[in-house]
């Protein structure tokens, strides 16, 4: 078999240029050079062992990961000689590197800009403590609204004293309760005397009756006083309430308006080179920013302040008108007033155990 594969590569046919172009003469003289070589490899190899390694080698081929690129020409040195593993490396590696480059730079960004945010927290927070410190000590100046400032003590007064109200109107809700539930059980324990005693049922029967009465109009009067600390609630914890928390942002406003003048005010007072000059228009940028803010919570404090007023005496006319009608219905015995009266304020008493889940959702 090895005879035959050199006597084949022996008799290899050379491609000759069918017009006799000399240009490809480089190639041709390296065909004629075949036999020889193939020649010199039947004296070097020799032994058919080796012939068999030789053609297992040939076909097989080179593995492709070990390949290399010739930057040079034919016959050139090898310093020019790049493995591909080592380029198909360096791309992975690249386009690694620009991702974890891309990740940091965003990384980074997000932690500047919550610097930035802390810096400047930081600074208005000092600024504020600043201006508050010298305000209490009475070195500071401030900003004062001398009407506003008048209608907002009147507010917290009032409130104060709404909620002594409310106080006092639940406090009354819950005794009064208390006595309801007792006459209950003390008509129900006539009636049930009547039937025991028959020497005293109608002395115990007429008890059971009043007390009856007395019940379902004591359950009326409850319902017209839950309403009454209801609207009062909402009045004193939400309407009230709300107006506050604008006036604390309010406070907030000038505190800082004054904080940020008495630093302008300091820096105008120094020195006028460059620098300074260059802080000077930072400093009443922020002074106009927060000027700006004042300007408009005072405003909104202003228009709140009026239609809580407005709103305030509405609801307190209808209230009152309720709690003295029921109250006075109630005491002087007239039923028929006391239910016309919850009529009026459009209350609707809930039935009996209203409150009590049913026996499916005890279940």
């Amino acid at each position: 078999m090895a005879e035959s594969m050199m006597s084949k590569a022996a008799t290899m046919e050379i491609p000759i240029n069918s017009n006799g172009d000399s240009r490809n003469l480089a190639e041709d003289d390296s065909l004629e050079q075949a036999p020889k070589i193939q020649w010199s490899l039947r004296e070097k190899v020799g032994s058919p062992a080796a012939l068999r390694d030789l053609q297992q080698v040939m076909v097989s081929g080179p593995n492709l990961n070990e390949t290399s690129i010739v930057s040079g020409g034919y016959g050139g040195t090898t310093e020019g000689i790049i493995p591909t593993s080592s380029i198909k490396g360096s791309s992975m590696h690249h386009t690694s590197s620009n991702s974890n480059m891309t990740a940091e730079e965003a990384t980074r960004g997000v932690a500047v800009e919550k610097f930035d945010i802390v810096k400047k927290w930081g600074l208005n927070t000092y600024k504020c403590t600043k201006q508050m410190i010298s305000e209490r000590f009475g070195r500071g100046s401030r900003t004062v609204d001398l009407e506003l400032e008048a209608q907002i003590e009147v507010l917290r007064e009032t409130k104060r004293k709404y909620e002594s109200v409310l106080h006092l109107a639940r406090a009354l809700t819950n005794h009064f309760y208390s006595m309801v539930q007792t006459q209950h059980a003390l008509g129900d324990t006539f009636a049930d005397l009547s039937q025991k005693s028959p020497e005293l049922r109608d002395e115990f029967g007429y008890n059971a009756e009043t007390q009856k009465l007395l019940c379902k109009n004591g359950e009326t009067l409850l319902g017209a006083i839950n309403f009454f600390v209801s609207s009062i609630n909402t009045l004193v914890n939400k309407t009230m309430e709300d107006t506050l928390m604008t006036i604390k942002m309010y406070e907030n406003a000038r505190l800082e308006f004054d904080a940020y003048r008495a630093d302008l005010e300091e820096l105008n007072l120094g020195p006028r080179d460059a620098v300074t000059l260059a802080r000077i228009e930072a400093a009443q940028q922020q002074y106009q920013i927060h000027k700006d803010k004042y300007e408009r919570l005072r405003n909104d404090v202003t228009i709140k302040l009026k239609f809580l007023e407005e709103n305030k005496v509405k609801v307190m006319h209808k209230q009152l008108l309720l709690f003295h009608n029921a109250i006075s219905a109630y005491f002087a015995g007239n039923q028929q007033q006391l239910e016309q009266t919850l009529k009026q304020f459009n209350i609707k008493l809930k039935p009996p155990g209203a409150d009590k889940p049913s026996w499916l959702e005890e279940q």
